[in-house]
């Protein structure tokens, strides 16, 4: 089977995404239909195979029907932030070169544009109800551009070519994710991060592709995944680590008060997972908790399972193809074990949109590279130790914050940490810490204290925080990503 066009035409009346919120659902053939009817509208509009349209809106059907819509009549659309402001979102509209924006009532004030650009309103125009119609639109497959977080500067679009040929069969790659996550006709999906994100959406198609049911989450809210993996036998689902970190902070009655016994595989990946942290969930939910390594682009992926993890605690795995160089500033390969950038001997297509320098400076000689840092174990193993572009310079020596970060996170009072460097008049860099604490735990100096021994036990004292501040909330994406650089120049500037 390949999307709902084709799904909708074998089983019509099976489920095909559920809201988790009420428990409503859509079947493949209403969601065939709202995708035709809203690639029709959009074609109204004067898209045409190549276009480009935005959409920002919440976890809704009416996103998945846009997506397919976009996917059945060749547009490029750019899923956007939900929680991006004006100027934001006008950027972004902006530099994809929309010629429409889709949006909610809940979104519409967000999101800025320029000129008479159309806007499309799902909440003034009902889609989902929408009359068997035929397609209007050319027939051809569609591709997302995603933009980056905007961690390091302004987000770019992650530009790929469209398929030339219509896909209707199920790609090569998805066929491999379906047999790496071993899915069936039986499985039901857990989605439990925005769909605007590149790793949800890209499993919202394989899921839509395969025909399996999805269960679709508008907000992540821990006791609440435990109760819907309960009340839909999820089988299959997605996390992110801070995801985990808020489920095991649970009391242990509402940890126990579900069963989970459908759950047989629990993907995680976007951030790096502490090991205590992955330990405590594979001790919880047993070997079913796998983890991936990825990235928007799609300069390599790596995959490893539960068995091989316990062998190698703090890996993302090896390469699902391909091969892995770690390489230093001029580079040169570096030997196993040694940190430096990590390189992919690669044929993405990818270029960042507009944007011919950084683009240039993510490939180079058939390798690309995500811009993170790490090593290699002789086992061929890939270990992650940060951005590059967070490294500290320490009197000299290298610091990597994610070693002091995955400390703090196990520490009890601690919700989210961040660490990074800044100026020292001796040594050029300290290390700074910055916590949120677990709900009831006053900051003071005392917790400082202890946070920073609490370091000092488990790591060489340059590595740990010369000083800690207090943050109500962190800079933290839904998806898990810190934004670690806003964070670090407001301590700099203050």
């Amino acid at each position: 089977m390949s999307h709902p066009g084709t799904h909708a035409q074998a089983q019509p009346e099976s489920v095909a995404l559920i809201r988790a919120t009420d428990g409503a659902s859509i079947s493949w053939a209403q969601l065939h239909q709202a995708a035709v009817a809203a690639a029709n509208h959009l074609h109204d509009l004067g898209l045409r195979k190549g276009s480009a349209v935005a959409l920002c809106l919440e976890n809704r059907f009416e996103f998945s029907a846009f997506v397919w819509a976009a996917q059945y009549a060749g547009y490029r659309y750019t899923p956007i932030s939900t929680r991006l402001g004006p100027e934001e979102t006008e950027y972004i509209v902006a530099d994809c070169d929309a010629e429409a924006v889709v949006v909610s009532e809940r979104t519409r004030a967000s999101v800025k544009v320029q000129g008479a650009l159309p806007v499309v309103d799902v909440d003034a125009i009902d889609f989902l109800t929408a009359e068997p119609a035929a397609p209007g639109y050319e027939r051809a497959e569609g591709v997302s551009m995603l933009y980056s977080s905007g961690t390091t500067g302004r987000p770019k679009g992650v530009f790929k070519p469209a398929p030339v040929e219509p896909i209707e069969s199920v790609p090569i790659g998805d066929v491999m994710m379906g047999k790496l996550c071993q899915l069936d006709a039986d499985s039901v999906y857990l989605s439990t991060a925005p769909l605007y994100h590149a790793a949800p959406l890209s499993f919202l198609l394989l899921m839509g592709r395969l025909g399996v049911t999805t269960v679709v989450m508008d907000g992540f809210e821990a006791s609440e995944s435990l109760a819907l993996i309960e009340q839909h036998s999820v089988t299959h689902s997605q996390w992110v680590p801070t995801m985990f970190v808020r489920l095991l902070r649970l009391p242990g009655e509402t940890r126990a008060a579900h069963d989970l016994s459908s759950h047989r595989f629990a993907l995680h990946g976007a951030a790096p997972c502490p090991e205590a942290v992955k330990e405590q969930m594979l001790d919880w939910w047993g070997p079913i908790v796998h983890e991936y390594y990825a990235g928007t682009e799609g300069a390599g992926t790596c995959v490893i399972g539960p068995e091989d993890w316990l062998t190698h605690k703090g890996s993302v795995g090896r390469p699902a193809d391909g091969v892995i160089h770690i390489t230093d500033e001029s580079g040169r390969d570096l030997p196993v074990g040694e940190v430096g950038e990590i390189w992919f001997e690669s044929q993405t297509t990818f270029q960042y949109y507009k944007d011919a320098e950084k683009t240039r400076g993510a490939k180079r000689d058939g390798r690309a590279t995500f811009g993170d840092l790490g090593y290699v174990d002789e086992d061929g193993f890939l270990y992650l130790t940060d951005r590059k572009a967070f490294t500290m310079n320490i009197g000299g020596v290298n610091v990597y914050p994610q070693e002091a970060e995955n400390a703090l996170i196990t520490h009890p009072k601690v919700f989210d940490a961040a660490v990074f460097g800044i100026p020292h008049e001796e040594y050029g860099e300290e290390v700074k810490g910055v916590v949120q604490l677990v709900s009831g735990i006053e900051a003071s100096d005392e917790v400082a204290a202890e946070l920073i021994a609490f370091c000092r036990d488990r790591l060489a004292k340059i590595k740990c925080p010369r000083s800690i501040d207090f943050e109500a909330e962190l800079p933290r994406h839904p998806t898990g990503k810190l934004y670690k650089r806003k964070l670090r120049d407001r301590y700099l500037e203050g």
